[in-house]
């Protein structure tokens, strides 16, 4: 694994570690180790998980969050992302479009709302599937509304 494939992967995980996210750990041979775990922390390159014996961490490249792609957002969810936002704007085909003629100029707190949203649904809006650094969750693997 690239050191950028590393630093990009680390830096998703360590923005998702909050919201439970689940993982697919391999063993060093890259057979699966554990299907469905949930990562607990982070030390360096070290990865911790709720089904990791005591003292047992992972190394980075050992694990496989699982994600969703951009494309499941559902219309519920494109509405809820749309409130985070705010007026005059909407997102068509992963893309924001300010819909009113004036400039709008997003501030820090309204961006950092926009990726927490983001990272509470479990979207890979780094690419990280296409890299091959993540998994697509299957349907139905985050329930959102109990979190």
């Amino acid at each position: 694994m690239a050191q950028e494939d590393r630093k990009l992967l680390l830096t998703d995980l360590f923005a998702r570690l909050p919201y439970g996210v689940h993982c697919c750990v391999l063993n060093f041979n890259k057979t699966i180790k554990e299907d469905n775990d949930i990562i607990y922390g982070i030390v360096g390159g070290n990865i911790v998980t709720l089904k990791s014996d005591k003292d047992e961490c992972y190394m980075y490249y050992q694990i496989k969050p699982y994600l969703r792609p951009m494309s499941s957002m559902t219309e519920e969810e494109l509405h809820e992302l749309q409130d985070v936002l705010g007026p005059g704007i909407e997102i068509r085909d992963n893309i924001i479009d300010i819909l009113d003629s004036s400039i709008h100029i997003f501030s820090l707190l309204e961006l950092h709302a926009v990726f927490d949203w983001l990272n509470k649904h479990h979207f890979d809006y780094r690419g990280l599937i296409e890299k091959g650094l993540a998994l697509e969750a299957p349907e139905g693997m985050y329930n959102i509304k109990e979190q």
